[in-house]
C-alpha cells in the first residue's frame, strides 16, 4: 500500500509543478522535456519570449540527472538512506522554487535572471524526482511519462480480460493499478496546480513543498 501512496505523491507533485511552471514561467514544462521541445519550437516560430530558459533547461535537466546518479552511487557505497536523502535534496529545490517565485514573481518575461533562477530550481527538483524513480524506485511506473503509462494501462486492460493464469493475472493487475494510479494523480496534480495558480498565484507552490516533505516521510531504501 505504501508503494501506491508514494507513487501517487510523486506523480501528483510532478503534475502540479509542471502545471504551475507552465502558466507561471511562460510555457516552461519543469518535468516534461518533450513538452519543452514543442514550446521551444513554438517560441522560435512565433518570436515570443522565453526561449533562453527553454534552451538552457535541457542541459540543466541532463546535468542534474547525472549528478543525482553519482550522488546515489556515493550514498549507496556509504550505506546511507539514498532515497530519503535524495528526496530531501529535491525538497530543497522545491522550496527554492517557491521562495523565488513568491519573492520575485509573477514573471511576464521568463528570460529575466530572476525568472531563470526560479525556472532552474523547478527543473532541478523535477530532474531529481525523475532520476530517483528511474534508478531507485524501479518498481514504480514513470511519474511524468503519461504517454507510456497510458499505453501500458491499455495493454494490461486487454491482458486482464484474456489472461486465465491466476499468478500472471495478479502481476498484470498490480502493474495496471500502479500505472493507473500515476495517471490519475498526475492529472489531479495538473488540475490542482492550474486551479490554485489562478486563485493564489505562486503561493500555490507551498502545496508542492508539503507533498515533497510527505514523499520523504514515505520514502524508503
Amino acid at each position: 500500500m505504501k508503494k501506491f501512496f508514494i507513487a501517487a505523491l510523486l506523480s501528483f507533485n510532478s503534475g502540479f509543478v509542471d502545471a504551475v511552471g507552465f502558466f507561471g514561467l511562460q510555457g516552461l514544462f519543469a518535468a516534461h522535456v518533450t513538452g519543452n521541445f514543442v514550446t521551444m519550437g513554438s517560441t522560435l516560430v512565433f518570436g515570443t519570449q522565453g526561449i533562453i530558459g527553454k534552451v538552457l533547461v535541457l542541459p540543466e535537466f541532463i546535468a542534474v540527472v547525472a549528478l543525482t546518479r553519482l550522488a546515489g552511487l556515493v550514498l549507496m557505497a556509504r550505506q546511507k538512506p539514498v532515497v530519503r536523502m535524495l528526496l530531501s535534496l529535491d525538497l530543497v529545490f522545491l522550496f527554492g522554487f517557491f521562495m523565488l517565485a513568491i519573492l520575485y514573481g509573477p514573471f511576464p518575461d521568463a528570460d529575466t535572471p530572476k525568472a531563470l533562477a526560479a525556472s532552474f530550481m523547478a527543473v532541478a527538483a523535477m530532474a531529481i524526482l525523475n532520476a530517483v524513480q528511474r534508478i531507485h524506485l524501479k518498481d514504480l511506473p514513470p511519474i511524468t511519462i503519461m504517454t507510456g503509462n497510458t499505453t501500458q494501462v491499455s495493454i494490461d486492460a486487454v491482458d486482464l480480460i484474456r489472461e486465465r493464469d491466476p499468478e500472471k493475472r495478479a502481476a498484470v493487475r498490480s502493474r495496471f493499478l500502479l500505472a493507473l494510479n500515476s495517471i490519475v494523480f498526475f492529472a489531479a496534480g495538473c488540475a490542482t496546480g492550474i486551479l490554485l495558480y489562478f486563485h493564489v498565484g505562486f503561493w500555490s507552490l507551498i502545496l508542492s513543498v508539503v507533498a515533497g516533505f510527505a514523499c520523504i516521510v514515505l520514502g524508503e531504501d
